[in-house]
C-alpha cells in the first residue's frame, strides 16, 4: 500500500511540474497574439514592443545554467516554489502595469522566474523516475511543452479578444496557485549535500556569456550586424553596431568560464557546469543535437501566426484555434510514447518524432499561400506537433539518462541552455529570412509594376515593420500592392518553414551519434523488478 501510494504521489507530483512548464512556456507564446492590444492600451513605441517581447526571452536564457546548478545544492522543491512565487509575482506585475517600461521590468522578473522554473522540472523528474517510468514522465514533460507552445495563443487570443490583454498575465496567478499546492503535497525535495559552495565568478561569466550571445542573435536583425542601423540606442553613438561587441564579449566570457571551470576541478572544487559531465557521450552529442534541433523546432509558430492574421485577416482567436492543430498532435504523441516507450530506445523514438516534425513542416510550406483555407495547413501542424512531442522529450531523456543524479541540475540546466541558445539562434535566422524575403520579393514585384522608388520603399517598409499587419490597412489605398504584400509575406512565410524544415533535418543527423543504448534504465528497470519480488 505504501509503494503505492509513494507511485501515485509521484504521477500527482508530475501533474504540479507539468503545470509549472506550461506557465513558462504558455507565457512565452501568449503575448504575441496581445501585442497589438498592449500597444493600444499603453502606446508603447516599436523598441518596447521588442524588449516585451525579447527581455524574457534574454533574462530566461541567461540564468537556466546558474540557476540549475544552484538548485542542486540549496534543493530542487525549493527552488520550483521560490520560482514560481517570482513568476506569479512578476504576471501581476504585468497584468497591472501602467506604461510600457513597468511591463517590460515585470517581463525581466518572469525571466527570472522561468529560469528558476524550467530546469528544476527536469531535475526533479531526472531524480524521481527510473526505468521505463523516466521515459513516459520526459514524454508527458515534452508534450507539455509541444502542447502548450500551440495553446498559448488560442489561449491569448481568447484572453485578449474577450475580456483584456491584462488577463493573459492574470491567469498565471492562479495556475501558479495550483502548482504551489501539488508541489507541497507530492514532491520531495532533494538535493546534492555533499558539494562545496557556490561557484560565484563561473555564475556571473555563464550569464555574462549566454546573455551577450542571446542578446546578440535577437538583436542583430534590428541594430546590424556590423553597421549600425536607425534602431540603435540613442545613447550608442558609433558606427560600428552593438552586436559584433556584444559577441565579442560572447567570446571572451566563455573562454574565461571554461578555464575558470577547468581550473576549480582541477584543484577538486566544484565549478558552474561539471566539464566532466561532457565526457559522457550521451550527454555531450545528445546536447549538441537539441542545440540544432531547437534551430527548426516552434520556428513555425513564430512566422505563422502573422501570415495567418496578416495575409489570411484571421483574428487573435481564429490563429490561436489553427494551431491547436499542434498541440493535439503533441498530446497525441505522448500516448505513442506511452505505449512504446518501454519496448523502443529513447533514441529511435527522437529519430521518429524529427522525422515526422520535417515533414509536418514540409507540409505546411507547401500548402502555404495567399489564399489558402485553414484546413489546408491544419494536417501539416498536427504532424509537426506529434514530431515534436516525441523528439522534445525523448531527447531530454537520452541527454539526461546516463548523468548522476547529484549532477542532474547541472544537467538540465546545460541542456536547456542549448535549446534556449538554439532556439535564439533560430528566432534570429528564421527571422531574418522571412523578413529579407519578404522585403526582396515585395520589392521586386512593386518595381516590376512601375512602383516609383520612393513609394515602392515606403510600402516595403511599411509591411516589413508592421510584421504584416499593415496589408489590411494597405489594400484600402493600392488593391494591387496588398496582393503584392500578400504574396511576399507567403513566400516569405513558406521559407521561413522550408528552413526550419532544414534545421530539423541536421538535427536528426546530429543524433546519428547517439547510442540506442538504454542500459541506465534497464538496469533501474531490473533493480525495480528484483525489488518488487
Amino acid at each position: 500500500m505504501t509503494t503505492e501510494r509513494s507511485a501515485r504521489s509521484r504521477w500527482l507530483g508530475l501533474v504540479a511540474i507539468s503545470i509549472a512548464v506550461a506557465l513558462i512556456i504558455v507565457d512565452s507564446t501568449i503575448v504575441n497574439v496581445a501585442i497589438p492590444a498592449i500597444v493600444g492600451d499603453l502606446d508603447i513605441t516599436s523598441t518596447q514592443v521588442q524588449w516585451v517581447q525579447e527581455s524574457y526571452t534574454l533574462v530566461f536564457a541567461a540564468l537556466l545554467l546558474t540557476l540549475g546548478a544552484i538548485a542542486d545544492r540549496v534543493g530542487r522543491r525549493r527552488m520550483l516554489l521560490v520560482g514560481v512565487a517570482i513568476f506569479m509575482g512578476a504576471s501581476v506585475l504585468a497584468a497591472l502595469a501602467p506604461t510600457g517600461d513597468l511591463l517590460i521590468g515585470a517581463r525581466v522578473l518572469q525571466g527570472v522566474g522561468g529560469a528558476m522554473i524550467l530546469p528544476t522540472t527536469l531535475s526533479i523528474i531526472n531524480a524521481t523516475f527510473r526505468g521505463k517510468d523516466r521515459g513516459i514522465a520526459f514524454a508527458i514533460w515534452g508534450s507539455t511543452i509541444g502542447g502548450m507552445a500551440a495553446v498559448g495563443p488560442l489561449l491569448g487570443g481568447w484572453l485578449t479578444t474577450a475580456f483584456s490583454w491584462r488577463w493573459a498575465f492574470g491567469i498565471n496567478v492562479p495556475l501558479g496557485a495550483l502548482v504551489v499546492v501539488g508541489l507541497l503535497l507530492f514532491v520531495a525535495e532533494s538535493r546534492d549535500a555533499e558539494r562545496g559552495g557556490i561557484d560565484v565568478l563561473g555564475a556571473l561569466l555563464a550569464i555574462v556569456t549566454t546573455g551577450a550571445l542571446v542578446f546578440g542573435l535577437i538583436e542583430g536583425r534590428s541594430y546590424g550586424w556590423w553597421t549600425a542601423t536607425d534602431d540603435v540606442p540613442s545613447w550608442w553613438t558609433l558606427e560600428v553596431s552593438p552586436i559584433p561587441f556584444a559577441f565579442a564579449l560572447t567570446l571572451v566570457a566563455g573562454a574565461c568560464f571554461v578555464w575558470w571551470g577547468l581550473r576549480r576541478e582541477r584543484s577538486g572544487r566544484s565549478a558552474m557546469l561539471a566539464f566532466s559531465l561532457l565526457r559522457i557521450p550521451s550527454f555531450r552529442n545528445g546536447n549538441v543535437a537539441a542545440l540544432i534541433v531547437s534551430l527548426g523546432e516552434f520556428g513555425i509558430i513564430l512566422s505563422l501566426p502573422l501570415w495567418l492574421q496578416g495575409v489570411l485577416g484571421y483574428d487573435a482567436l481564429q490563429t490561436g484555434t489553427v494551431l491547436l492543430a499542434l498541440a493535439i498532435g503533441s498530446f497525441v504523441a505522448s500516448g505513442f510514447a506511452g505505449a512504446f516507450g518501454s519496448r523502443l530506445p529513447a533514441v529511435r523514438i527522437v529519430r521518429v518524432g524529427l522525422l515526422a516534425e520535417v515533414v509536418g513542416l514540409v507540409g505546411v510550406a507547401v500548402a502555404i499561400r495567399p489564399d489558402s483555407p485553414w484546413y489546408a495547413i491544419v494536417p501539416g501542424l498536427f504532424v509537426y506537433g506529434f514530431g515534436v512531442g516525441l523528439a522534445t522529450a525523448q531527447l531530454t531523456n537520452v541527454v539526461l539518462q546516463d548523468v548522476p543524479v547529484d549532477r542532474s541540475g547541472q544537467g538540465s540546466g546545460t541542456q536547456s541552455t542549448a535549446r534556449q541558445v538554439g532556439s535564439a539562434l533560430g528566432i534570429a535566422v528564421l527571422g531574418t529570412i522571412l523578413f529579407s524575403s519578404v522585403s526582396g520579393i515585395l520589392d521586386a514585384r512593386l518595381d516590376d509594376r512601375g512602383v516609383p522608388d520612393a513609394a515602392r520603399q515606403q510600402i516595403v517598409a511599411t509591411v516589413v515593420d508592421s510584421s504584416g499587419t499593415a496589408i489590411a490597412g494597405l489594400e484600402a489605398q493600392d488593391a494591387a500592392a496588398a496582393d503584392d504584400a500578400r504574396i511576399a509575406f507567403s513566400d516569405g512565410t513558406r521559407a521561413a518553414a522550408f528552413a526550419a524544415a532544414g534545421f530539423v533535418a541536421l538535427g536528426f543527423v546530429a543524433t546519428l551519434r547517439l547510442s540506442p543504448r538504454r542500459r541506465e534504465d534497464e538496469a533501474d528497470e531490473t533493480s525495480e523488478d528484483v525489488a518488487a519480488r
